[in-house]
């Protein structure tokens, strides 16, 4: 009886273990690449936290500053991953060559990335006023909402387009696949630069509100440009038309979500500003999660568009096996980053919440989080692929804004149970 089990016992590891070899086997070059994204995403999610956790005079002396930060970054995560991902698709199917030769088509994504992330600026400014007046918070006019966005949208362009064009380029040039490689890094760069660039703005405010009316002929002349490049853009071609009219109305959504999760924050400053390793992992956490759901949506929309992954009721074959690797990595990464967010707090000097603590917080949050986004990717991604709509410009600013907004809240609710409980 005995040796049946035993013999029972080996029979079934014999069959589980291949399994998974044969999975890892047939995805590590798929693993690897989006680890190797994710880590260097990390990387710069951690100095844009430690940047968020040394911020404490801006939050004070710009009331409201914290509601504009997730949209923010979460914007630049949307339009230049949603530009990276249209790229990836066009390198795939050899409408763009990879080196990097101008083309019509490359123009229009450039322009219209560059139009839209003036619009959304200026509508996220909105936003944030709104969401402090909605939970009764101080804050400051909505002009200086719009200046700081506007601006802080105007530097971040700046930097973020050629470095998009480039890790792009770069990373089909050299064999890998870029919708494993552009996404995490293109977040990484856009979360390192958007705290940079908006308190460059706040300066830049600071010095302008010196004269109301320089303030307001800045404002008026921002507000003309913008329209005007809105509507040459719109008529400019059938591409830029087409990415306006279906980005415009998703990104203005995902503005409106980020802001949402500024304002959960901002009810929590108390909390945050006392527990600075928490403030640390917040860029942490939001940058790691919208980059690994980027990169499942990514890898959807190109799935999608070359006939790997059909776009049925129920998610089978490939989009499984894209579930899985997106476990298996939020599995290595959320520990990981509330390591990185605790030992940053240790090594400046700052108040920490405790390894025992932290390390829990990432990784049930991340868990939470990534079941809800992996379900919300896929349906997301094949309705919209079913109506005709190009997934590149709609799966990764919904994913990234709806992961921005939730991933507040989940990581808020987590840490205050979590430490409640320990009281």
């Amino acid at each position: 009886m005995i040796r049946v089990k035993e013999k029972q016992k080996k029979i079934r590891s014999s069959l589980s273990t291949p399994a998974f070899s044969d999975f890892y086997a047939e995805h590590k070059n798929i693993i690897k690449e989006g680890l190797i994204a994710l880590l260097i995403c990390a990387v710069g999610d951690l100095i844009a936290g430690i940047i968020l956790g040394k911020m404490t005079f801006f939050l004070e002396t710009f009331p409201g500053l914290l509601v504009v930060i997730p949209g923010a970054i979460g914007m630049r995560g949307n339009i230049f991953g949603s530009f990276a991902s249209r790229l990836s698709t066009s390198l795939h199917i050899g409408l763009i060559s990879p080196q990097f030769e101008f083309s019509q088509d490359l123009n229009n994504n450039i322009f219209s990335s560059f139009v839209l992330t003036l619009v959304l600026s200026i509508f996220l400014g909105v936003v944030a006023k709104i969401f402090c007046i909605l939970l009764n918070s101080p804050s400051m006019d909505i002009i200086d909402f719009i200046l700081i966005c506007t601006i802080a949208g105007l530097i971040s362009n700046l930097i973020m387009l050629p470095i998009t064009m480039f890790v792009s380029f770069k990373s089909f040039e050299h064999g890998w696949d870029p919708d494993n490689i552009t996404s995490p890094i293109i977040a990484a760069f856009g979360d390192l630069f958007t705290l940079p660039a908006i308190i460059i703005s706040t300066f830049i405010l600071k010095a302008i509100d010196v004269d109301v009316f320089v303030k307001y002929t800045v404002l008026v002349a921002i507000l003309i440009a913008v329209f005007v490049s809105f509507v040459y853009c719109y008529r400019l071609s059938d591409e830029t038309r087409t990415i306006l009219k279906q980005s415009t109305p998703i990104l203005l959504l995902c503005s409106f979500l980020g802001g949402s999760a500024g304002g959960i924050l901002n009810n929590s400053v108390e909390t945050l500003l006392t527990n600075p390793s928490l403030l640390t992992l917040i860029p942490l956490f939001s940058g790691e999660s919208g980059s690994l759901i980027s990169i499942l949506g990514a890898r959807l929309s190109s799935g999608l568009h070359s006939g790997l992954i059909e776009p049925l009721k129920k998610p089978v074959g490939e989009a499984l096996n894209n579930f899985a690797i997106c476990y298996i990595l939020a599995i290595i990464v959320f520990p990981l980053i509330g390591i990185l967010a605790e030992s940053s707090s240790l090594m400046f000097g700052t108040v920490g919440i405790g390894f025992n603590n932290i390390i829990p917080i990432s990784t049930i949050s991340g868990l939470i989080l990534v079941t809800i986004m992996v379900i919300l990717v896929y349906y997301v991604s094949t309705v919209s692929y079913n109506r005709n709509l190009d997934p590149d410009n709609i799966v990764i600013p919904i994913s990234t804004s709806v992961t921005d907004s939730i991933s507040s809240l989940i990581l808020i609710s987590v840490s205050l149970l979590i430490l409640g409980l320990l009281i």
